[in-house]
């Protein structure tokens, strides 16, 4: 098995994504080889929650520029991870006040 840390890269952090942690979902920048079991296992591990669901997608390269030269951004992959009913929100995504 892989390590947990290698398939969860980074939370997605945006305004839309901010507005899903009133449903308990959260999502995630991971290893774009990593599938949806791989996935739920490495939520479970490292916050020490249940994971209901979890939905992948696959962000495509966009092709940049910056002057003369032109080229593409990453092609990556992303993760909404639906917590179950009862479980403790992410740490993370807490606001200290």
């Amino acid at each position: 098995m892989k390590n947990p840390r290698d398939v969860i890269k980074r939370p997605v952090i945006t305004e839309r994504t901010s507005e899903f942690i009133d449903q308990l979902k959260y999502v995630f920048e991971v290893d774009i080889k990593a599938n949806k079991t791989e996935i739920k296992q490495a939520v479970e591990q490292i916050f020490k929650v249940k994971v209901a669901s979890v939905n992948t997608l696959r962000m495509p390269a966009k092709p940049k520029r910056y002057g003369r030269h032109s080229g593409y951004t990453s092609e990556w992959k992303k993760a909404i991870v639906q917590l179950a009913e009862g479980s403790k929100p992410l740490e993370f995504f807490e606001a200290s006040v």
